[in-house]
């Protein structure tokens, strides 16, 4: 074979083989030779060409929310015979006929372990939890298309004569059927509804239909080399020799190889990476499986494919993807698309006949998707929007659709004008999904406004929702005992979404929210599965002996970017009142906070920015250690800083909650402007909020009301203390007594206030506010945990005092010191507080 070069010739006993003396580098151009008669340079400049070209088009289409496969497609169509190929100089010297085997050979090796990454990610265990709805979907979505596509192939153009018409219908119905479930992760994540009941069930019948469309593709390949007449002799059992050594591989994935990368998993010590020896024998074992099954007759992406499936979740799984992905991904895949792209000659179609005919084949398949999947959806009476939404996601192309178009091409199954139609449906579906859904379909019309999205709005006698979020297991017993804090009754109980937050490392395709995973029933092979179990563990255990709560356990895996997403749609949907979410500082053994995560602050923020109720983030400072309330009684001792102002009087109604518990201790601690504070006021340079007359009423409605709910509660101290600016405002917080397991605040957003004043100037979390900012700092003496809270404002001035930060400042008259004593023998928790207040007083 001659490449180009001036070929020599070694002799063999088997006969002559000719090959280039320096076929694969130059010698460089200043030694006279062109650097595109020689492999690698080529190939070079054909990989530049593509990345640069696909990478042009995502820039182009990112306006219109394509998702990337379409302009990797649309890259190889720019630069095949379509467009710049129809120039016979650039095809010759860009993309020669001698470099195809090498172009070709590097693409199927990235699809290779795209496939294995692909099912890395891919979780199984949704599949037994799919249920009947998410199966039944899935197999609506493919009958009806699959039996359109096939009876499509009557009217496209015929295959060879070599090829059997069954099998031409047969990889027709599988490419026009397929739903591709990497790029419907993304298109759902660009859609923000993948953490969405919509995108649940998309994905579920997404994995489902994938698992349908590789068996039959394995089947397609099958027949396909059993319609080859050079092995007519051996070509009638064939098939079935292909499916049972298949399904003899699958078994021994199962049997021998998960059990034994488990073994290596479990020699790897806690907190340590797999070693280098191991990530390389899993990566060879990628080729391995692809060889076998490349041997057995199936294809080499199927074994890649089942090996990747049964690498375990977790801290391996990641690890792989952190090595590959970025690489295999950004590099090697577009050149899969870019080949399928080059084969794609429009020109080919040239009547008007064949262009008819290519939007018949588009229009029929499309409808018969979605018109299978809304009829399955209107039969489990899902909204009509909801149900054609469904149904166009269910018609997303992409990956394996061009893996089934191209091996059927490479098997002569399909010629060029069935190629490039195919090819074309393909991307016409796939580029009307987003902005189809987009238009149909707004997850905002399927929420009925619920009024009690704050702790003050809702009813003393009703459901009690707190969305309870989670990094670790070192959050649950913090979570569990301010449960029992908030006093859970038959008359009011408590239902606690209980969401760990996993951070998602690799593509979009893995982002699967996995709900309600109690009882399991499997041992954990990873790190991030353990503490899942934990956390389900606890939960179960603790709802099992607490009267009046219920507890649903709940894991969203996301970018940490995107993660607020999960939380306020999650919060949005369930109607929570309240959603908790753990500080990004944890305690240290020597009594100082430091920073366990910085992305962790940044989900705070934007769950502050987002939430559609209130919001209360949480230092804890050992306040898990007495989580046994339930079983020894502990006394909680609890203390409500109260500023005014929206936040500090959901901050009131939480400790207002808590006070009705007869294990909690209460004080509440109102400031109020001295003299000099309230004479500042007069260059207009400070406001106070709660100086405005309205918000002052709804301040002393609110304090007046909780004042005459507890008058008879010896366990509840009420005091009043003013104060002139910030400074003595940290005198008298830090005069406190060091009796308190928990201070609960209001974060003061909007409030410009002189008892404040100076404190935000040095402030290290100015998301906490000046006073929780204050109380979680290092810098603090008392180690006390914080409950810093944000109350949900909504729009304007709500019936509950809920006020917007921009209502008007007005002035609030004076009022004295007062230290309100409860009616009746006062415990020594009341005495102590007494006692403490007076000495702050006189000094």
């Amino acid at each position: 074979m001659n490449f180009g070069q001036q070929p020599n010739a070694t002799s063999s006993r088997n006969g002559v083989v000719c090959y280039s003396t320096s076929m694969i580098t130059s010698n460089g151009v200043l030694n006279g030779d062109d650097p595109l008669e020689y492999t690698l340079p080529l190939f070079i400049l054909q990989l530049t060409l593509i990345v640069t070209t696909t990478r042009l088009l995502v820039f182009i289409l990112k306006p219109f929310r394509q998702p990337r496969v379409i302009s990797e497609i649309l890259g190889g169509v720019f630069l095949g015979p379509s467009m710049l190929g129809r120039s016979t100089r650039f095809a010759e010297m860009v993309f020669p006929l001698r470099s195809v085997m090498v172009l070709e050979t590097m693409a199927n090796v990235g699809l290779l372990y795209f496939l294995f990454l692909v099912g890395v990610e891919m979780d199984l265990s949704v599949l037994r939890r799919t249920g009947r709805k998410a199966l039944i979907i899935a197999l609506a979505g493919m009958v009806l298309p699959f039996v359109i596509g096939a009876s499509s192939a009557f009217f496209l153009t015929s295959p060879s004569n070599d090829v059997n018409k069954g099998t031409f219908l047969l990889f027709l119905g599988v490419a026009l059927s397929v739903t591709a479930f990497p790029v419907l992760a993304r298109i759902l994540a660009e859609l923000k509804l993948l953490n969405t009941e919509l995108g649940r069930i998309a994905m579920s019948s997404a994995i489902v239909n994938d698992m349908c469309a590789w068996i039959m593709l394995a089947v397609a390949i099958a027949l396909a080399d059993n319609g080859n007449k050079a092995h007519k002799e051996v070509a009638s059992y064939a098939p079935l020799w292909v499916v049972l050594s298949s399904v003899a591989f699958v078994c021994f994935c199962i049997l021998v190889i998960r059990p034994l990368i488990g073994w290596m998993l479990r020699r790897t010590p806690e907190g340590e990476n797999l070693s280098d020896f191991y990530i390389c024998l899993i990566l060879t074992g990628v080729m391995v499986c692809g060889f076998v099954t490349d041997s057995i007759g199936t294809h080499s992406i199927f074994g890649a494919f089942v090996f990747g499936l049964v690498i375990p979740n977790g801290k391996l799984g990641t690890m792989l993807i952190e090595k590959l992905e970025e690489f295999v991904s950004g590099l090697l895949l577009p050149l899969f698309f870019a080949i399928s792209g080059l084969r794609t000659n429009i020109s080919s179609l040239k009547s008007p006949k064949e262009w008819g005919l290519l939007l018949l084949v588009i229009v029929l398949c499309s409808l018969a998707k979605i018109f299978g999947t809304f009829l399955i959806a209107l039969y489990y009476q899902m909204p009509c929007r909801e149900g054609i939404a469904l149904g166009l996601l269910m018609n997303t192309k992409g990956l394996i659709e061009m893996i089934v178009l191209n091996v059927g091409r490479d098997q002569k199954v399909l010629d060029d004008q069935s190629f490039a139609i195919m090819v074309i449906v393909a991307v016409v579906a796939t580029a009307i999904i987003t902005p189809t859904v987009s238009a149909v379909y707004r997850p905002a019309r399927r929420f009925i406004p619920y009024k009690r999205r704050t702790i003050q709005k809702s009813k003393p006698d009703a459901e009690f929702r707190i969305l309870a979020c989670l990094h670790t297991t070192r959050n649950v017993p913090t979570i569990i005992n301010l449960l029992e804090t908030s006093y859970p009754t038959k008359k009011s109980p408590i239902y606690l979404y209980a969401l760990q937050l996993v951070e998602l490392t690799g593509r979009a395709s893995a982002m699967l929210i996995v709900h309600n995973t109690r009882k399991s029933g499997r041992p954990a092979l990873n790190r991030t599965q353990d503490n899942s179990d934990h956390i389900v563990t606890a939960f179960e255990n603790y709802e099992q002996h607490a009267g009046a709560v219920s507890v649903q356990p709940l894991t969203a895996i996301s970018p940490y970017s995107t993660m607020h997403e999960d939380i306020c749609n999650l919060a949005q949907d369930k109607r929570v009142a309240l959603i908790i979410v753990p500080f990004h500082k944890q305690l240290t053994i020597d009594g100082g906070m430091e920073a366990t995560n910085p992305a962790f602050r940044t989900v705070n923020q934007n769950v502050l920015a987002n939430a559609p109720c209130s919001v209360g983030i949480l230092v804890d400072r050992g306040l898990g250690v007495s989580a046994r309330a339930a079983s020894s009684h502990v006394t909680h001792n609890v203390a409500v800083l109260f500023f005014g102002g929206p936040d500090d009087r959901e901050a009131l109604a939480y400790g207002s909650r808590m006070s009705d518990n007869p294990t909690v201790n209460l004080s509440v601690i109102r400031f109020l402007p001295g003299e000099e504070a309230r004479g500042s006021n007069s260059d207009g340079t400070l406001s106070v909020v709660t100086d405005n007359d309205k918000e002052k009423q709804i301040d002393n409605d609110v304090v007046t009301d909780f004042r005459m709910k507890t008058a008879n509660d010896d366990s509840v101290v009420y005091m009043e203390k003013i104060t002139n600016n910030g400074e003595e405002t940290v005198s008298t917080i830090k005069s406190m007594d060091n009796i308190h397991d928990l201070y609960i605040v209001g974060r003061g957003q909007g409030m410009i206030s002189p008892l404040t004043a100076g404190l935000t100037d040095w402030s290290e979390c100015p998301e906490l506010g000046a006073i929780g900012d204050l109380l979680a700092s290092s810098d603090f003496a008392v180690t006390v945990s914080v409950l810093v809270v944000q109350q949900y404002v909504g729009m304007g001035l709500q019936g509950d005092g809920v006020a917007t930060p921009d209502s008007p400042a007005k002035q609030q008259p004076d009022q004295q010191f007062e230290l309100h004593q409860p009616t009746g023998a006062n415990n020594n928790y009341n005495q102590g507080m007494q006692q403490s207040w007076q000495e702050v007083n006189l000094r």
